[in-house]
């Protein structure tokens, strides 16, 4: 089962200083982080501040091909997670025939703004994520592992701000 959800925000870890995109739950209150690339965080955090520059980007390249290919966006799906990384797939319709792209939930999440298309979550990958065991043992966690699960732990969706760029 898919989950629909939004991007609530994106912040930045604290102990690597790598972006973390946040997505919630449209009918509910979990949220999903991810961690993704600069470049990619740059992308997101662009678009949701309307901020437009005078040659496009990767994305918006991608959503002008599109568009005068005439391929729509259905939605987007974070749909697996392996090994501490998250897979995505874009579902595409192009001249009645649907297509599946596989893709980084990055790139997936980053295109789905431009073309306002939804994002699912499958209740699998959520569950996995909140499984996601930092690498440390239970008995052998430093002091900044302790730190960060607690940080984890007592997150709300409102305690992210907006990714400085």
């Amino acid at each position: 089962m898919f989950m629909p959800m939004v991007i609530s925000g994106l912040t930045v870890d604290p102990l690597t200083n790598s972006p973390i995109v946040i997505l919630k739950e449209v009918n509910g209150d979990r949220t999903l982080p991810i961690w993704i690339g600069l470049l990619e965080a740059t992308a997101i955090a662009s678009e949701l501040e309307g901020i437009k520059f005078s040659r496009p980007m990767t994305h918006d390249l991608l959503k002008n091909i599109m568009a005068q290919a005439e391929i729509k966006v259905n939605k987007v799906e974070v749909c697996d997670l392996k090994n501490n990384t998250y897979f995505a797939l874009i579902h595409l319709n192009h001249a009645g025939k649907d297509i599946t792209i596989d893709a980084r939930p990055s790139d997936a999440l980053a295109l789905s703004l431009r073309v306002q298309a939804p994002i699912f979550v499958s209740e699998d990958v959520i569950s996995k994520s909140s499984q996601i065991d930092l690498k440390m043992d239970p008995e052998d966690k430093t002091e900044q592992g302790k730190k960060w699960q607690d940080i984890l732990e007592k997150l709300r969706p409102e305690d992210f701000g907006k990714y400085k760029m």
